[in-house]
């Protein structure tokens, strides 16, 4: 092996990414090994251990040694020998919120020993002056810290340099509208903007960044509330095709998305249904993916909305409905690929109308829990009414209550067998979106997922599954 080509050996080294042990292990083979992997091994600070932040700190320059002793912070460093290469230069994806905790992880070990109580701090902003001297062209910045660092990223001398091809950026409101001001005067290829918000009021110095960008693609927006007055959604600009707005309290006008004529994923999450009064001649002629978390447009302006966009659409989640309303939907949305209503355990029978009118239909999702299915009554149904068409062929299992029914290991494998007998040409896919502490979901049974084991080595179950229920709704 060590014979093979370069980019060969750089095509293996990639696939191991996510194994950090073999990755490292690679670094100690020979020098060639070592010169092509330590790049990967250095790219996302995301994965760094505590041992890549000691690796930083022995890097530092004098200057920042200096700081240190000044402020009475001692790193015990097991390294002795100057190290070999400029780590932090291979960075391009850097997540201050993971550098933070394991500088915390050190301070906890007294590897990293002050009295000073912001010593933590000190040393996180000393790393990020490194990143920001080092790194040629960030890709990739996820910036959630409290550590008042944010004017090191935007004020420092090589700022120009370093964020200028900047694709994406994630952030919380340490971030203040000058930080935003200036970054808006480097940064105009970001593709992913993230903002994670905990004021109602959203600086003038975000809607400026976002309104000198020239590829933004995607942007999504988290925060408890947002009042109406905010103008930054008038700002996103018409090459967007995916946008998410979360939150609890957001009091915005939603005619902003008329000028959207790219847009083709929108997910919205609220707890008040009053703002969807401008939906009912919103004409998104892109729109193929549609969610509504918690809060939807009444059934009036939601009817006008599907009449006008719901047959582009492929893909539609709504949390909270009747039959009656599910009904509609569907007639409304002939070309759905994906879907996800809710109905209660006793009314099961509307899976059958909605096979019937999805002709489309690939994924479908449902809801498992106490007072929805159990996951037994879930597989039932779906192998009941799937089976007659050609295309359906995943089912997602969504635990949104406490399971009090347990599925045995004989009523999956019996599902499994009757799904092998219905289609045999067609491959099964199970996801199951759960939570450590759901005890009975079948993830959970040691003979279910030997028995889920087993149909995918035969074959049957092309893919299988295990998300989290935060994760899928965020």
């Amino acid at each position: 092996m060590s014979q093979l080509p370069i980019d060969c050996l750089n095509d293996i080294f990639e696939y191991l990414e996510d194994d950090r042990l073999t990755l490292y292990s690679c670094l100690l083979v020979n020098h060639l090994w070592c010169k092509i992997s330590v790049r990967i091994f250095w790219r996302n600070s995301c994965k760094y251990s505590t041992s890549n932040v000691i690796t930083l700190t022995s890097c530092f320059p004098s200057e920042s040694k200096e700081i240190l002793y000044k402020n009475g912070i001692t790193i015990l460093t097991p390294i002795t020998k100057f190290p070999i290469f400029n780590y932090a230069s291979f960075c391009n994806v850097l997540s201050f919120k993971n550098i933070r905790k394991k500088v915390l992880d050190l301070i906890k070990q007294e590897i990293i020993y002050s009295k000073n109580r912001i010593c933590g701090c000190i040393v996180i902003q000393e790393i990020c002056k490194m990143f920001m001297d080092q790194i040629s062209s960030l890709k990739e910045l996820l910036f959630f810290d409290y550590c008042r660092s944010a004017h090191i990223l935007t004020l420092h001398p090589k700022s120009e340099y370093c964020l200028k091809n900047l694709s994406e950026l994630r952030c919380n409101s340490s971030f203040t509208c000058e930080n935003f001001r200036q970054l808006s005067k480097i940064c105009h290829s970001i593709v992913l903007l993230y903002i994670e918000h905990g004021s109602p009021f959203i600086s003038d110095g975000l809607g400026k960044l976002i309104s000198v960008q020239k590829n933004l693609k995607y942007f999504k927006y988290f925060g408890t509330m947002l009042r109406r007055s905010t103008p930054i959604f008038s700002k996103l600009p018409n090459t967007l095709i995916k946008l998410e707005i979360f939150g609890g309290q957001v009091q915005i006008s939603y005619s902003f998305l008329t000028k959207l004529v790219n847009l083709q994923e929108l997910e919205i999450s609220s707890s008040d249904d009053k703002i969807f009064e401008d939906f009912a001649n919103l004409q998104l002629p892109q729109l193929q993916t549609l969610k509504f978390i918690n809060a939807y447009p009444k059934l009036e302006l939601l009817i006008k909305f599907l009449e006008i966009n719901g047959k582009n659409l492929k893909e539609f989640h709504i949390y909270n409905n009747d039959n009656s309303e599910i009904l509609i939907i569907i007639k409304l949305c002939p070309n759905l690929r994906k879907i996800f209503v809710r109905f209660d355990n006793d009314e099961i029978e509307i899976l059958k109308s909605i096979f019937e009118s999805c002709k489309y239909l690939v994924s479908i999702k449902i809801n498992c829990g106490d007072e929805f299915l159990s996951e037994k009554e879930a597989l039932e149904a779906f192998i009941k009414y799937s089976h007659s068409y050609e295309n359906i062929s995943e089912l997602i299992l969504f635990h949104r209550d406490t399971l009090t029914k347990e599925l045995l290991p004989k009523e999956l494998e019996s599902f499994l067998i009757k799904w092998t007998n219905c289609a045999p040409q067609k491959l099964l896919s199970l996801v199951i979106i759960t939570e450590n502490y759901f005890e009975k979901s079948l993830d959970k049974n040691e003979e279910n997922m030997k028995i889920i084991k087993k149909y995918i080595s035969l074959g049957i179950i092309k893919k299988f599954k295990i998300r989290n229920s935060f994760d899928d709704r965020i």
